[in-house]
């Protein structure tokens, strides 16, 4: 692997850093926005589920007993 001096290698830094691309105000909000949407439908998907594992098990327990 060649080594390059310091000098170079910042040199490369900035080459590469000035390649990155930033999102706009708007994609970061309607990102963040989304996240939050599936992070609320996640969490209704996981509370119903859990409801139908209690009530199931309900059933089986008062059933059984």
């Amino acid at each position: 692997m060649a080594k390059t001096n310091p000098l170079q290698f910042i040199q490369q830094v900035r080459a590469e850093a000035a390649k990155i691309v930033w999102p706009t105000r708007r994609e970061v909000l309607l990102t963040t926005i989304m996240v939050f949407v599936m992070a609320a439908l996640t969490a209704l998907f996981f509370s119903i589920v859990d409801l139908l594992i209690k009530g199931g098990l309900q059933m089986i327990l008062d059933a059984a007993g």
